[in-house]
Order: C-alpha cells, then sequence, then structure tokens
C-alpha cells in the first residue's frame, strides 16, 4: 500500500534559515533572557526581536510593497502559466517579497522565453538549471 502512495506536490518550506554572527556580550544577554525565562531559547528571541521590527517598521513596508508592485506572500509559477503567457506573447515580470517558486517542471528555455526580469526579497525557489538561466534577469 505504501509503494502506491506519491506526493503530488513537494510541500514547500514555511521558513528559510539564516545565519548571524553577534558579539559575545550580546550572545551573553540572549542567553541571559533565555536563562531568565522570557524566552523559550535564542531561537524564539531573535524571531521576537526580527517581528518586532517588522511591525514597528509595517508602514513603511506597506508603501514600499505598494510603490514597487510587489506580490506578498507565496507566489507560484507553474508550467501552466508560463505556458499561457508564452502563448499570450507575454514576458513575465516576477516581483516578490516573500517566497516565489517556479515548478521543477519548467524547463530552462521555457523559462528564458517568458520570465523577463526576476526580483524577490526573501526567497526564490527554483531548479539550478532555471536559477542559472534566469542569472542576468534576477536583481
Amino acid at each position: 500500500m505504501a509503494d502506491s502512495l506519491r506526493e503530488l506536490r513537494p510541500k514547500t518550506p514555511e521558513t528559510e534559515k539564516i545565519t548571524i554572527n553577534l558579539g559575545y556580550v550580546d550572545l551573553g544577554q540572549v542567553d541571559l533572557m533565555v536563562q531568565e525565562g522570557f524566552y523559550s531559547n535564542r531561537t524564539d528571541f531573535i524571531r521576537t526581536a526580527i517581528r518586532n521590527q517588522l511591525e514597528r517598521h509595517a508602514d513603511v513596508v506597506r508603501q514600499s510593497t505598494a510603490r514597487k508592485s510587489l506580490d506578498l506572500g507565496l507566489r507560484n509559477y507553474t508550467r501552466e502559466d508560463l505556458e499561457a503567457a508564452r502563448r499570450a506573447g507575454e514576458m513575465l515580470q516576477i516581483n516578490v517579497l516573500g517566497l516565489a517558486t517556479i515548478a521543477q517542471d519548467v524547463t530552462p528555455e521555457l523559462a528564458r522565453a517568458t520570465i523577463v526580469s526576476v526580483s524577490v526579497l526573501g526567497a526564490l525557489h527554483a531548479t539550478a538549471a532555471v536559477k542559472a538561466a534566469l542569472a542576468d534577469r534576477t536583481s
């Protein structure tokens, strides 16, 4: 039975791992806050700090998102989307704040034929071949 099951669509990760460097004093203060029970661990502290800063600057983010015509959140481009654009003679400008995904079955040739520019603030998930094909169109 398990052999007959297959995943129809791979699950997209909801987070992206980042690495930061902190000075020893800052790191010690974070550890003290964790030890005192304000946060469950270092990651909890860092996520909370980032969310607080994003909330503090939410108006600026909203205004910039509108001004730059960015899609906010998750944006998935399927092979069908790109083929429809090619049939219509359209070139896509991908502008995303969040996660942009170009489907695994999109060929580098199709991507080059239909995508004029890629600007992603966040993460772009695509095959290595598609990313390479769009490298000169990515900012």
